[in-house]
């Protein structure tokens, strides 16, 4: 019973321990997921905790568990509006550009560690893939809010490339065992099988969870762990047939975040928690896995091959792929950068010992090694490499209060409160008018914790509360107008965007005789949206510019494809 209560003690403290040392690694930059990492290594054989810890086969089974986790929550996350910029360039990035990574890093890595070619290029499928709770992490937990573009492209990619890895891992691990015999079927086999029925059982298991959780009768707490242990039957029904569990989990997650679904906002909740407990763990256990005087005997292999990997087999297969898709070259240069690697490597570097290859023990330090040198590098300079490249946008979604309601046919209605200040919109401009979107409803309005008897929304104050009843969909338009701005001046509305705002549809010839521009030839009668995707060659997305007569167009708004109002930017 001592020992049982030691653990408890023991277990709960090194996880209060992570949780605060998530504060203090966001105060001064470093990657919170390298903070676990090393927390893990202090606590191992070689540290002040002195845990040994060498079982590789429930560090496996542990790590597969909590991967699922993160990219059921990934899944979930992730908004099917991002598909129309983000899906078709994530796709190719998940799947060629994988194999561009990791066959340029594995030649690399089989001439200098004079590996059998194949060996080499096993230890390249290991890393080939981002990983999709480093990525996640960093871009949610830096407050970060990209051009919509290259958020989509990389958290969609970083969800969907883990699939990609484990396949080209397992394929080059089962060649070495058994030999090239019938090499180009035995891959394209496995391909179909993972690829096929992985996506096929995520997609059906999804909408059944759907399906199943709107017709369900349970207390609302019992409905995150309706969803998680769903999830986990999908993840285990498509392993089980030899397709692929994650690319199953994230698509069942995928499913279950974009439709109509009871209890969504706390299964959000719980499954954010949970997501990152599932962070927490499987970096501690992985640090607690490796033998940190280990990794000096293979240092300066493992800083050559992360060079290679980081500075040219990311960037190389990041152009390549996106080649068709005419992404900027500030944007390929940000997505190739963010191409971090974690666990999911880590995890990946267990399959070779699991399955007793002679090199399995150098792959694995090897790889540890890297993924080190990838937080620290890559983890640390995200957000300065997004203002570098200019690709953030001033925020939107920063609703203060937020309650779900369950109303009859009208499941997606949501409950939104906010704390007027100073730096509202709509009090520091002094509006005295605006359009609420149509589905909105004002519920409240408080003033000095008195409830106004009439609601006074064209006399608006700091420190009033605002309680409205809206639909997801409105929440972006609703933020603009009633959320505290708290971004830098850089990403301020008028900044940002310019001084004027114009139509979508405005004609060009309008707007030379309105601000005096001198337009080149043949432009005048195009629509303002019409001259920002000509000179785009790819889908807008807010953020986007294009430069006219000294001036710049700076897409401001959006409703789906459409451009429906731009910032005039004027030249300084």
């Amino acid at each position: 019973m001592e020992l049982t209560n030691q653990i408890i003690l023991l277990g709960s403290a090194v996880l209060l321990l992570s949780v605060l040392s998530s504060v203090i690694s966001a105060r001064v930059g470093a990657p919170i997921l390298l903070v676990f990492l090393v927390i893990g290594m202090l606590l191992g054989e070689e540290g002040p905790g002195g845990v040994m810890f060498h079982d590789v086969q429930l560090a496996h089974l542990f790590g597969s568990l909590a991967l699922a986790i993160i990219l059921f929550d990934g899944g979930l996350r992730t908004p099917v509006k991002n598909f129309r910029v983000g899906l078709k360039p994530a796709v190719v990035l998940a799947t060629l550009g994988v194999v561009l990574t990791a066959g340029i890093t594995g030649i690399f890595a089989a001439w200098w560690l004079g590996l059998h070619w194949m060996e080499g290029l096993l230890l390249g499928a290991i890393v080939g893939s981002t990983d999709a709770a480093a990525v996640f992490s960093l871009l949610h937990g830096r407050g970060l809010e990209l051009k919509q573009r290259v958020g989509a492209t990389l958290e969609i990619e970083s969800g969907s490339n883990d699939p990609m890895a484990i396949f080209l891992t397992i394929v080059f691990i089962e060649l070495l065992i058994t030999g090239p015999q019938n090499m180009g079927l035995v891959v394209l086999w496995e391909f179909i099988q993972q690829m096929g029925l992985g996506a096929l059982i995520g997609i059906a298991g999804g909408f059944a969870l759907v399906w199943i959780i709107n017709r369900l009768d349970l207390a609302p707490g019992l409905y995150p762990l309706a969803a998680l242990a769903g999830g986990l039957t999908v993840f285990g029904i498509a392993s089980q047939v030899n397709g692929s569990g994650f690319l199953a989990i994230y698509l069942a997650g995928l499913v279950l975040g974009n439709r109509p679904l009871q209890a969504s906002q706390n299964i959000n909740r719980f499954h954010d928690g949970i997501a990152r407990l599932s962070q927490i763990g499987m970096f501690l256990m992985l640090g607690l896995l490796v033998t940190p005087s280990a990794l000096v005997d293979v240092a300066v292999d493992a800083l050559l091959i992360a060079a290679v990997l980081i500075l040219l087999a990311r960037p190389l297969a990041v152009w390549i792929s996106l080649l068709p898709f005419h992404f900027p070259w500030r944007e390929q240069g940000f997505i190739a950068w963010v191409g971090l690697r974690g666990a999911v490597p880590i995890i990946l570097a267990l399959f070779p010992m699991l399955a007793g290859l002679e090199q399995a023990t150098m792959l694995f330090n090897i790889v540890f090694f890297v993924v080190l040198i990838s937080l620290v590098v890559q983890g640390w300079t995200v957000a300065p490499a997004a203002r570098l490249l200019r690709l953030e946008v001033p925020p939107t979604t920063h609703v203060v209060q937020r309650v779900e309601l369950d109303i009859p046919g009208q499941q997606e209605m949501e409950l939104v409160g906010y704390r007027l200040a100073d730096n509202t919109p709509v009090v520091q401009e002094k509006w005295t008018s605006f359009v609420l979107p149509k589905s909105v409803r004002v519920v409240a309005h408080l003033r000095d914790k008195q409830l106004l008897e009439s609601l006074e929304l064209l006399d608006l104050r700091a420190g009033d509360y605002l309680y409205l009843m809206a639909a997801p969909d409105d929440l972006p338009d609703l933020d603009r107008l009633f959320v505290p701005r708290a971004a830098p001046k850089r990403l301020s509305e008028q900044t940002f965007f310019g001084e004027f705002v114009l139509n979508g549809d405005a004609q060009l010839g309008d707007l030379s005789l309105a601000y005096g521009l001198t337009l080149p030839e043949g432009v005048a009668e195009q629509t303002v949206e019409e001259y920002i995707r000509k000179k785009l060659h790819t889908a807008p997305v807010v953020g986007d510019r294009a430069s006219l007569a000294g001036v710049e167009l700076v897409v401001r708004e959006m409703e789906g494809a459409r451009i429906t109002r731009v910032g005039l930017k004027l030249s300084r």
